[in-house]
């Protein structure tokens, strides 16, 4: 890999500043030599992150006396405004009692096991870590020892974790970590690395087995920019960076990646790759294996690392792509040599309403094949578009009143579109001005021809930013008796809307059966299109007030729909992962031979299991709960 010291060139910023001017050419001549340069380092963050649930500490949905929910803070388009439709619109979905009354109030913090200590650990460690890199404070610990899967955030609120890391460590450079790993190794410590901490597979959940004092590695120091190369359009990036904090920085340069999964605001550059990560602008960025060119990763057997990057190579099994995916098995990435594209021309909102879902997927496919494919085109079934309209705050004085039932009775009355079955698809253009204009034009010629209606870039806009602030709904259902969480498939798209549809015959199947209160709460959405086939998005839940394991019962709900999407041809993820969460299924997608090889290959990378997180099934069936090891 290339020199990841982070030592300044200026020489490669000033050679692109002063390309073709040198050279006296009609057209600027390609700049030559080492074209990389070194930014500042950013601001340290300062916006704090909760402890107990999703997001910043400062944001949280509340409901209000009057019935009311209100977001707090001012991060979001829909904060700190009165939102009078949203518990009601839930209560009746979930033909259940939600409101200001009906209050499951947390107990957080839970207990939280005592953490084992080895002295002569911490003393190595202090050898070369400043004291405020390492910790042991319980609530740190307790973070560090879940995600954010709907059954960990009820356990830290309601019930505890059986087994959290015993120390917490802060590195802040490659070098530190090398040391780290080396006296992990010395002192029979296993480790676990820590990224943003939003996975919902269970991967940072520790098998109770684990008897070693286990260290979590927070890796969210080491977020610099160690280098830009803007004539090569690439950057040397610590794996530690946030995607808010890593956009931010490459727009100061004019770039961006154009990565952004709906958890931006909070993942890191190291977590995208362990779980092979996709983002809302797939269709014009790539998946984050499309992305990464390289990286640095520090391993049982050594740094795998190489002196260089190429555009494409053909050099045997390169060891990187065991990294992707790897979901802190192998070891810890370090940093990533990543593309980088121009920030857009332009960047447009879109929005068009469709008389059902099903036409919405035939838009969709049509689309794909003009190649005109925007950087993000969703389309909401029927729920998520009210629950969209739930999310709008109160109408105010008579002329916007009076637009609300003009829009109503244009779509409902000129168009003939049912209220109960029409969908939406929100878009985003990007790219230059031609482009853009190429893409507006081909898109809504095809919603046109799919009777779809333009719906206006102020919804479109809406809705995509929308994403960021709803990520906080699941923890409001919970403080008011619902247990919910999402989940995700691709299918190709001549089997689609069928898997759509038997997922959601099967979730109100096994709700009946279980003898659940209410009505199930099922939506999908329809996310990143392939020349083969799409993904959905689902979120699925359920009244939880006198069921007793909430917990256990939407594991089993959700366990019957991964069952139908593996009958219906959908894959196991399409980018949450494995963890530990989907592990019983791994049979179901490897063949034994497949399995076994991944096994063998993390026997040989890491025959001590240093790196214990127990992932996608490599070290076999672990438990991690009492009652799992009960049985």
């Amino acid at each position: 890999m290339a020199d990841h010291s982070g030592k300044p060139r200026h020489q490669g910023h000033e050679a692109r500043n002063e390309a073709g001017e040198r050279s006296g050419s009609k057209y600027p001549e390609v700049p030559t030599g080492d074209t990389r340069f070194t930014p500042p380092a950013p601001a340290a963050p300062t916006e704090a992150e909760s402890l107990e649930g999703w997001g910043f500490e400062d944001t949280r949905f509340v409901v209000k006396p009057d019935g009311s929910t209100v977001l707090t803070g001012t991060r979001y388009n829909i904060s700190n405004v009165a939102l009078p439709d949203l518990m009601p619109w839930f209560a009746g979905k979930l033909a259940s009692p939600l409101g200001y009354d009906n209050r499951n109030e947390p107990h957080y913090p839970p207990e939280i096991p005592a953490a084992r200590k080895n002295d002569k650990l911490l003393a190595a460690l202090r050898e070369f870590l400043a004291e405020d890199q390492l910790t042991d404070d319980p609530k740190q610990r307790l973070r560090r020892g879940h995600g954010h899967t709907g059954g960990e955030i009820w356990a830290i609120r309601y019930r505890k974790v059986d087994r959290v890391p015993d120390l917490v460590v802060f590195p802040r450079s490659h070098d530190e970590v090398v040391r780290l790993v080396e006296v992990a190794t010395k002192h029979g410590a296993c480790i676990i690395p820590f990224g943003g901490g939003t996975n919902v597979t269970e991967a940072l959940r520790i098998p109770l087995s684990e008897e070693r004092l286990v260290i979590a590695v927070d890796m969210r120091q080491m977020n610099r920019i160690l280098w830009i190369d803007t004539v090569n359009r690439m950057a040397c990036i610590e794996a530690g960076a946030t995607g808010r904090h890593l956009m931010s920085e490459l727009a100061k340069y004019g770039f961006t990646m154009g990565h952004e999964p709906d958890s931006l605001e909070f993942s890191t550059l190291g977590g995208w790759i362990a779980t092979n990560a996709s983002g809302m602008k797939k269709n014009r960025y790539g998946n984050i294996e499309d992305l990464v060119l390289d990286m640095q990763v520090i391993t049982p057997q050594g740094i795998v690392e190489r002196p260089q990057q190429a555009p494409r190579e053909s050099v045997g099994v390169n060891p990187r792509q065991y990294m992707f995916g790897s979901e802190g098995n192998f070891g810890i990435i370090t940093t990533a040599v990543v593309k980088l594209f121009p920030l857009p021309e332009v960047q447009r909102y879109g929005s068009v309403i469709f008389p059902d879902l099903k036409t919405g997927l035939s838009f969709l496919y049509a689309l794909q094949k003009s190649g005109a494919v925007p950087a993000s085109v969703r389309v909401m079934d029927n729920t998520q578009f009210h629950f969209g309209q739930a999310l709008k705050p109160a109408k105010h004085g008579l002329a916007a009143k009076l637009k609300s039932e003009i829009e109503k009775a244009v779509v409902t009355k000129l168009k003939g579109f049912d209220p109960y079955k029409l969908a939406v698809a929100t878009i985003v253009f990007e790219g230059s001005k031609e482009e853009v204009e190429f893409q507006e034009k081909t898109l809504y010629r095809i919603a046109g021809e799919h009777g779809g209606m333009k719906g206006g870039g102020a919804n479109g806009e809406r809705g995509y930013q929308l994403t960021f602030g709803i990520a906080y709904i699941r923890d409001l259902t919970f403080e008011h008796w619902a247990i919910a969480e999402s989940f995700e498939t691709s299918v190709p798209w001549s089997r689609a809307m069928d898997l759509y549809e038997r997922v959601q015959r099967r979730v109100e199947k096994e709700h009946a059966a279980m003898g659940l209160p209410g009505k199930v709460f099922f939506t999908g959405r329809l996310t990143q299109v392939y020349q083969t086939g799409v993904v959905i998005y689902f979120y699925l839940g359920f009244y939880a007030k006198g069921v007793a394991d909430p917990v256990a019962a939407y594991a089993a709900l959700e366990h019957a729909a991964r069952e139908e999407i593996l009958a219906a041809g959908g894959s196991l993820s399409h980018h949450h992962g494995i963890g530990k969460i989907r592990r019983g299924f791994l049979s179901d997608v490897y063949s034994e031979g497949a399995l076994e090889l991944n096994r063998k290959v993390k026997a040989a990378i890491d025959p001590d299991n240093l790196f214990a997180a127990s992932n996608s099934g490599v070290n076999g069936p672990v438990a991690l709960t009492r009652d799992e090891e009960a049985h």
